[in-house]
């Protein structure tokens, strides 16, 4: 059996609109609104929110096979305010495994209490080369040097204030989505290339007139990147749980960005081998190109579960992203291939 085709303008215009709202992890809500908002455009979908604020969208269907569920993370990497300093700039606290030399002189979004958004960029604190001379290629780029210079008229810490910014506020990175020749390159497709394989399925599936051979659940996460974002919110009936992220892309490592790859085993150990056997038989059946790999530094949303107690067979696939944490790229060839692995083992038994 072909397997629905899938709609790449719809597949790249909705990542791209994805990749362009902030949400770095505790400030979600916007992209799991706006995913949220897609899902109700399918009549087959039962949504529903945890109290955690995660997005859980439910395909009922009749069936003898138990349930099964997928999951993908929307928040990001990103920092909050953790000082105003004297002459108005921002210390950060960043969320996640964000890198600082990587997001060096990059744009960001402070987003206020009030919701009000305050323009800025990320600097060294010697970044002046006619005042600091190599003093700026040699200070350290850590949480003590790296500041936020905002776009507005404020030299000290009092008329920071006055604009609204207090400590614990949203800081935004700029996502830089360009898409060139089948590449997408932008901050954080990991995860929400994968949060656009679960929709792109659902919509190819959709208007295909196909339904999932069980009940599925769609799990969309929103605290992944602190590493507990799936703990809750797989109901216990579930007995197998895709999490689909992002394939790791460099030296030393089986996945590029031109396949889906099954991922063995991570930092926390390794997956199923029962459900992987049973995505690579899948994903041969349907011709899937694919590859199998090990993340030396990697956990996901899955583990997050089984941590928490959830019994259930767990596997992670998702697209090769190479430059991971950094300024990430994707192909078409690798987002199209775990699509179809996505829609492939829904209709499976």
């Amino acid at each position: 059996m072909s397997l629905p085709l899938i709609d790449e303008t719809y597949f790249i215009n909705f990542l791209v609109d994805l990749l362009n709202i902030p949400s770095p992890t505790g400030f979600a809500e916007p992209a799991i609104a706006f995913v949220e908002k897609e899902f109700s455009k399918y009549k087959q979908l039962q949504l529903s929110r945890t109290r955690k604020g995660a997005l859980i969208a439910k395909w009922s269907v009749e069936s003898n096979l138990l349930p099964v569920a997928l999951t993908a993370h929307v928040d990001t990497l990103g920092a909050v305010v953790k000082e105003i300093k004297f002459n108005g700039r921002l210390k950060l606290s960043r969320v996640g495994g964000i890198q600082w030399n990587t997001v060096e002189t990059e744009g960001v979004w402070v987003v206020t209490l009030k919701g009000e958004k305050i323009r800025g960029s990320v600097l060294i604190d010697t970044a002046s080369g006619h005042v600091y001379g190599t003093k700026g290629e040699e200070t350290p780029r850590n949480d003590d040097h790296m500041e936020v210079r905002l776009d507005v008229r404020t030299t000290s810490e009092r008329e920071t204030r006055a604009l609204g910014i207090s400590v614990g506020d949203c800081v935004a990175f700029d996502p830089r989505v360009e898409v060139t020749d089948g590449f997408i390159r932008s901050r954080f497709l990991d995860d929400k290339a994968c949060v656009a394989n679960l929709v792109a399925a659902i919509k190819s599936l959709a208007d295909a007139g196909q339904s999932p051979k069980r009940t599925t659940y769609f799990h969309i996460s929103n605290y992944e990147e602190v590493g507990h974002g799936a703990a809750a919110g797989i109901p216990a009936e579930v007995v197998e749980l895709v999490s689909v992220d992002m394939a790791v892309v460099g030296e030393g490592q089986e996945s590029d960005e031109f396949h889906a790859t099954l991922c063995v085993k991570d930092s926390g150990g390794p997956y199923h081998e029962g459900l992987n056997k049973k995505l690579r038989a899948i994903a041969e059946q349907h011709n899937i190109p694919y590859k199998t790999d090990v993340y030396p530094f990697y956990g996901s949303d899955g583990e997050s579960f089984w941590r928490a107690g959830g019994d259930v067979a767990l596997s992670l696939i998702g697209p090769g992203i190479d430059a991971s944490h950094n300024y990430e790229r994707a192909h078409m060839d690798g987002l199209n291939a775990t699509t179809h692995w996505v829609m492939a083992y829904l209709l499976s038994e």
